[in-house]
């Protein structure tokens, strides 16, 4: 399908600019996408099956709603008025019969008089009471909302075509706290409460003010910062003043935007707060939850919708200045539960607010729009549940007990025949295990690729697993293939091929979309140079929708951590190899990944993840390292995902996305 996208993006100062180069790179595996960002590219309709309009109230989206007018397509309604960016088409561009004439077209003749008070100056622009969408409604083949709310507003603005609701996409983004904390001269414990965003009075920035006067008088330490660009009507600083606060709050101004991330993650508490609202949701207030923080937001327009959990919600009106200290209050005095709530809002945000999830359901709406047909919303992905506490320190009682060993455990306890064999599982027994327990099950038709097979669990791949077809891999030269046939204890026969080559030069020896799972376990650290050719080639002979099981040594572990700060080298592995008798050498770690690394390998290599948690490789309890997790958790610096081994599962939804990723490459 082959979809024109117009939306502004970055730099321009729009929130919509930012969530549409966000949607945009979920979007490109999926369809065929041209992305028009300005009135000066040219645009022909009949090459493309729709168009997908994203529209604003400002002057950045002129172009979008002209367009839209001339070629009707699929329009992604942010809000539900769109009258300032009616007078930017007319008033500013001096044409005040063309805004007389779309004020009676959208409210009749009381309107028509209205707004020839407003050519007179009498009165300013009804802002709040003609919402100016009737044009745009009457055009559109399709809607794009993001809420509920905004699904029964249209309705109620007569709009009777299909329309989608889309939740907003959610960013995880990266913010370094401690370092912007140390930029505002505050330290790790300073209680600090943020409002960001442009700097309107209806963000209700005079209630919020007057009640963090109170939270003050409680808590003198605490403090507040606005990042924003003020409104010249609004004076912002006098207030501050007046209100004693000089000492206490800091107005920061516009800032770009990795700035502005880096101040979220400073924060402990957001202020989302906003009335009237026109049914926008905010882009702020999505990254606020993907940041982990505890937020406030008024209980008005699609802010209702979000569940009681994950936000505080501030009713408008009588008792909201109250109501905002009590929250303050709370969540200053109790910082535990501000990180709570912070931590329930990620885990909300990243399940049901994701990209990809977003850009699936783009793809299939704007596809039903174009055969004329229902849609129905694609079914949700199963997310597995969160993964197993990381062990805590142990008791004394515990710390030597001996581990209870699996069925699944003992079952590759057949197969390792030898001491070696059976050394080397007593050391990785665990890792071996989990791997299996995370790999997904096959049937009789489906093919899986071992990478670096040693055949340890090899055999459990089809006996245990299910797969019809187990294929091994070996470093090697290309075109050599090993048969092994090798028989468990009880005399359980299991034989495969092992093809030869090298991962990281060679086009691996399979058709596409071949497999329907490649296990790479404590491979990718090897690897010397091109670790994405690697990935590249595993997205090629995946089938659509199959998966990659990954796992490699964690090199932000406790135990990496404790040896770094310690002044000892951190890597799980970073010695070299003597050679062998032979004169072999075997390969050495060349690079260890942290878990957002490896988040970022595989969706740069086209795969959504679908799995990933951390573990030790051998069960094994280490209370020596609680001063560790007790020093992350002062500076509020994630706890999780600190185990020795990463266990990661990625799902494939498209083309390589990133050749060579910039985090990756120099």
């Amino acid at each position: 399908m082959r979809v024109a996208f117009f939306s502004p993006l970055p730099p321009a100062r729009s929130g919509i600019a930012d969530y549409s180069e966000a949607l945009v790179e979920s979007l490109k595996p999926l369809v065929s996408l041209e992305v028009f960002s300005s009135a000066a590219q040219p645009y022909s309709p009949g090459q493309f099956d729709i168009a997908l309009y994203h529209v604003g109230n400002n002057e950045w989206h002129d172009f979008v709603y002209q367009t839209a007018l001339r070629h009707p397509g699929v329009v992604v309604m942010h809000e539900s008025n769109l009258h300032h960016l009616a007078a930017d088409l007319t008033i500013r561009r001096g044409d005040w019969d063309a805004y007389v004439r779309e004020c009676e077209y959208n409210g009749g003749a009381a309107a028509r008089a209205f707004a020839e008070r407003v050519r007179r100056r009498e009165v300013g622009p009804d802002y709040e009471g003609l919402p100016m969408t009737r044009r745009l409604l009457e055009a559109a083949r399709g809607l794009v909302v993001h809420s509920r709310y905004m699904e029964a507003e249209m309705r109620s603005a007569g709009f009777a075509g299909p329309v989608a609701v889309i939740p907003h996409g959610a960013w995880i983004p990266e913010a370094d706290r401690n370092g912007y904390r140390h930029k505002l001269g505050l330290d790790e414990t300073t209680p600090l409460i943020g409002i960001f965003g442009y700097l309107k009075p209806y963000k209700r920035i005079a209630e919020s003010l007057r009640a963090f006067r109170r939270v003050v008088r409680l808590a003198p330490n605490a403090r507040m910062i606005l990042a924003g660009e003020p409104h010249p009507e609004f004076p912002l600083e006098p207030m501050i003043r007046s209100l004693g606060l000089s000492a206490n709050v800091r107005v920061l101004g516009f800032v770009p935007i990795a700035d502005f991330v880096g101040y979220l993650g400073a924060c402990d508490i957001v202020l989302n707060l906003r009335y009237p609202t026109v049914g926008e949701s905010s882009g702020t207030l999505l990254r606020s939850l993907g940041l982990g923080k505890a937020v406030l937001v008024s209980e008005v327009g699609s802010f209702q919708e979000f569940p009681e959990d994950v936000c505080l919600k501030v009713p408008v009106g009588p008792g909201e200045e109250d109501l905002i200290f009590e929250y303050l209050n709370l969540l200053v005095s109790r910082p535990e539960v501000a990180r709570a709530m912070g931590a329930r809002a990620r885990d909300y945000v990243a399940r049901e607010c994701n990209w990809s999830a977003a850009a699936r359901s783009y793809a299939s709406f704007l596809e039903a729009v174009v055969e004329g047909r229902e849609w129905a919303a694609p079914p949700a992905r199963c997310v597995e549940a969160p993964p197993p506490p990381e062990a805590s320190p142990a008791t004394e009682e515990s710390a030597g007990a001996p581990r209870a060993s699996s069925p699944l455990a003992e079952y590759l306890r057949g197969w390792a025949l030898g001491e070696e064999a059976l050394r080397y599982l007593d050391t990785h027994e665990t890792r071996l295990v989990r791997t299996l327990e995370i790999t997904p099950e096959g049937g009789p038709g489906d093919r899986i690729l071992e990478m670096g097979a040693y055949l340890q669990i090899t055999p459990a791949l089809k006996n245990r697993l299910g797969y019809g077809e187990v294929r091994g891999c070996y470093y090697g030269t290309l075109g050599r293939i090993d048969h092994r046939v090798v028989t468990s204890a009880s005399e359980e026969p299991f034989s495969c091929d092992i093809d030869h080559f090298d991962a990281e030069k060679d086009r691996f020896p399979y058709p596409d979309g071949h497999f329907s799972t490649v296990l790479c376990g404590e491979l990718i650290e090897h690897l010397f140079a091109d670790p994405m050719h690697l990935m590249g080639e595993v997205n090629r002979i995946l089938k659509p929708g199959g998966h990659l099981v990954l796992t490699t040594p964690n090199a932000a572990s406790l135990r990496a951590l404790s040896s770094i700060l310690q002044g000892y080298h951190p890597g799980f592995f970073p010695a070299y190899i003597r050679p062998a008798e032979s004169g072999v050498v075997e390969a050495r770690h060349n690079r260890e990944y942290t878990p957002r690394e490896i988040r970022k390998l595989l969706e740069d290599a086209g795969f959504e993840v679908t799995h990933l948690e951390t573990g030790e490789f051998r069960d094994v309890p280490h209370p020596e390292f609680g001063w560790v997790r007790h020093l992350l958790a002062r500076y509020r610096l994630e706890t999780e995902l600190r185990g020795d081994g990463i266990y990661a599962v990625g799902r494939k939804t498209g083309p390589v996305r990133e050749r060579y990723p910039g985090w990756l490459y120099s």
